[in-house]
């Protein structure tokens, strides 16, 4: 199979893969713009029927959705990096095998989801996963929600799902009010995101916002029904109330799948290691965004331009600089304020489901000394996520390393394995 060329190939079409690719394009740089999303945007600016189309997106897709030399590639897995700077996709069930001349990873960032009893229930999701339902179409009117967990995801969550006729009964935060009031304190230095807070805590109800608090027990028969419990546990004990639905995520944890595969080195907190270019340990490789280290649509933004800029050998503007200085110190207190507490971590009742793909509880991964050694024996983290939800419960209740998924990273047609070895056969 032969290869597409292209000079930059960008995976991830948020707004660090948006960003970069209009300055690439502009400069006049054939690029390939991969996502497996079904239109551009990323998770933040997911569009879809429920969705409000952000200013900046739209923005985009007027001037440079549509230019000659930019291939938008949505619906479209990254399947295997094969070396050679060549990476084997599946787009709408088709193999395709492009090559580039260097590679921006804008893979994002993806929830950190934690068991509890009752979390495999189907009425059960993330919190960003509920939005991104919310923001596809799926319907909540009338429906009484929990949301729950850790980080300002959680109200902007609660905030689409009460504008779309939920009833929000409460927003359960795991972090202790000392450490949100201080971090509200210091939004006075983004006075944007501090009228954004106030906004949101005006419509959703400062009662229903409760901190120091975690979600520990979900009840119901075949789903989560109006007759469910929802169990809190708070300072001064268990309170329980009735939701249809709970939402629960724990911040978001660098998406590295790709870079992994590649041979990226990471940093201390598992994102993908940048120097001031947004440079990979690896010649033309750069990456930008959550990838890179959780902070937000605007650092996201300022660090895909910077990443492009350096793909095209140019000098960065000093004003995407100041911008990804400005917003690295936001995201430097975003991780302090919600870093998980001892509720948090706290390891759930032994029998409770670890791995939800092959069925496996948390004493059955306990009863062994490292991640390779469960999946051996266990099964646990050989499923459709390759672990990457349960591997990420291991890291944080066991200290043991983040599960890496291996190739392909995502299921695909068998025409689309074969494809790889023609492809390698003519190589």
């Amino acid at each position: 199979m032969n290869a597409q060329r292209f000079d930059i190939a960008i995976v991830g079409a948020g707004p660090a893969g948006l960003e970069a690719a209009r300055i690439a394009v502009a400069a006049g740089a054939r690029v390939a713009l991969i996502d497996d999303n079904p239109r551009p945007g990323g998770q933040i600016w997911r569009q879809g029927p429920a969705a409000d189309i952000s200013p900046l997106l739209r923005g985009w897709l007027e001037s440079t959705a549509a230019r000659v030399d930019l291939d938008v590639m949505t619906a479209t897995k990254v399947a295997a990096a094969q070396g050679g700077k060549r990476l084997l996709l599946e787009r709408e069930g088709v193999a395709a095998v492009i090559g580039y001349g260097t590679l921006i990873l804008a893979t994002g960032a993806r929830e950190r989801l934690l068991p509890f009893e009752g979390w495999t229930l189907p009425g059960v999701t993330g919190a960003g996963g509920l939005q991104a339902l919310i923001k596809g179409g799926f319907p909540v009117r009338g429906e009484r929600i929990v949301v729950a967990g850790s980080g300002p995801l959680l109200l902007a969550a609660a905030d689409t799902a009460r504008r779309y006729g939920a009833d929000v009964r409460a927003v359960v935060e795991q972090a202790p009010m000392a450490r949100i009031a201080r971090f509200l304190g210091s939004l006075a230095a983004t006075p944007a995101k501090l009228a954004q807070a106030v906004a949101l805590a005006r419509a959703l109800g400062v009662s229903r916002y409760r901190t120091g608090s975690v979600v520990v027990k979900a009840e119901g028969d075949a789903r989560v029904e109006r007759v469910t419990r929802v169990t809190i546990r708070t300072r001064n004990g268990e309170e329980t109330m009735e939701a249809d639905r709970v939402a629960c995520g724990y911040g978001l944890v660098p998406n590295t799948t790709l870079a992994l595969a590649l041979g990226c080195a990471l940093d201390e907190n598992g994102a993908i290691r940048v120097d001031d270019r947004q440079r990979t340990s690896l010649a033309d490789v750069l990456a930008a965004g959550e990838c890179t280290g959780v902070g937000g649509m605007e650092l996201a933004r300022a660090e895909g331009a910077c990443a492009a800029h350096a793909a095209l050998g140019a000098p960065i503007d000093a004003r995407w600089h100041r911008e990804r200085n400005r917003w690295r110190a936001f995201a430097a207190r975003v991780e302090r304020a919600f870093e998980l507490g001892e509720a948090a971590r706290a390891m759930p009742p032994a029998d409770t489901t670890m791995c939800r793909c092959e069925d496996v509880t948390i004493c059955e991964v306990a009863a062994h000394a490292s991640w390779r050694e469960a999946k051996l024996l266990t099964r646990c983290g050989m499923g459709p996520c390759q672990g990457r939800i349960c591997g990420e419960a291991a890291a944080l209740y066991f200290g043991w390393p983040r599960a890496a998924a291996r190739e392909p990273f995502a299921p695909v047609r068998i025409d689309t394995l074969l494809a790889a070895c023609d492809s390698l056969d003519d190589t």
